[in-house]
């Protein structure tokens, strides 16, 4: 029988809540397996519902430039990530090098960099910016700005050793230039006298012997005149005679600065030979057909490398 005062399907004001007051308040017990399935099932959905209302951050793509904004591009000096960089060209030996730097990073720094890419050790570098760049302070103490160019002289180890000393070079050059000159006989002061060929009077020569001086002078000779010549050689004054048929100068010997020769082609037993009087080759006396056995002796005499008693 229906309650008094409520029409049949319908239900009293009120039913819902009591019924869901009954059941918050209905003592706790346990739940079977598909009653504890349905409420995991309803905590998840609430969990997704709830994150649903969060937007998920932009994912940056590899080129995107904001992204390499606060991190090192692998050109600064490392640990670089998050310090602010400058656009450096470091040029040396005239090639150019396009590098992003730390600006907070010190000369010594950046010479560590320049041996990166260049292979110039620190020690051998001058890096300059407005000036020798000092090691101990940063590039923003010395204004760096981006875009500035860094001038590195200095050279690699190899580059050093492959580079002859100055004197070796000059050795070379010196040998080199004697080696172009053209032999003496050849050269058309000494072709006059030359071709006049050998003097009847000269005195016989002993090729390949090496003799000391004979007692009496040296003659039989020509000098650059084509006039005939004597050598005496006055030991016990130390001086030497040079004679002609007009006069005969009395030269001490330490006055004479030098002593060359040269073998006459084509009569290698005989030398020409010079006696340099003052500082230059003008003051040679030239003396031609002298024995080739008493060159070495004469040399050595004139040069006061012998003795004779």
């Amino acid at each position: 029988m229906a309650a008094a005062g409520a029409p049949d399907g319908m239900e009293e004001p009120g039913m819902d809540t009591e019924s869901e007051t009954v059941a918050t308040e209905a003592p706790a017990r346990p739940l079977n397996c598909v009653e504890a399935e349905a409420l995991a099932g309803a905590a998840v959905e609430d969990s997704c519902a709830a994150r649903g209302s969060l937007q998920p951050a932009p994912r940056q793509l590899p080129g995107d430039p904001t992204a390499q904004a606060s991190v090192s591009n692998g050109e600064d000096a490392g640990g670089g990530a998050g310090r602010e960089l400058v656009d450096l060209k470091i040029i040396w030996n005239k090639t150019k090098h396009d590098v992003k730097f730390p600006l907070d990073s010190t000369g010594s720094e950046l010479k560590q960099k320049i041996h990166s890419i260049t292979g110039l050790p620190p020690a051998m570098q001058k890096v300059m910016y407005k000036g020798l760049v000092p090691e101990d302070k940063t590039l923003r103490e010395i204004k760096v700005t981006s875009g500035a160019k860094i001038m590195v002289v200095g050279s690699t180890i190899n580059d050093v050793l492959a580079v002859n000393t100055p004197k070796d070079a000059a050795q070379q050059d010196a040998k080199a230039e004697e080696n172009k000159k053209e032999p003496l006989c050849r050269q058309k002061q000494h072709r006059k006298v030359l071709d006049k060929g050998k003097p009847e009077d000269v005195m016989p020569s002993v090729k390949g012997a090496q003799e000391r001086l004979p007692a009496v002078p040296l003659s039989g000779m020509y000098n650059k005149s084509g006039g005939k010549v004597r050598l005496t050689f006055k030991l016990e004054q130390d001086q030497l005679w040079i004679g002609t048929k007009e006069r005969t100068e009395k030269l001490p010997m330490g006055s004479i600065k030098n002593v060359v020769s040269e073998p006459i082609e084509g009569h290698e037993d005989y030398h020409m030979m010079a006696f340099q009087l003052g500082p230059t080759e003008a003051s040679y006396y030239w003396v031609y057909w002298v024995p080739t056995q008493y060159v070495d002796a004469i040399k050595d005499t004139v040069l006061g490398k012998w003795q004779y008693f």
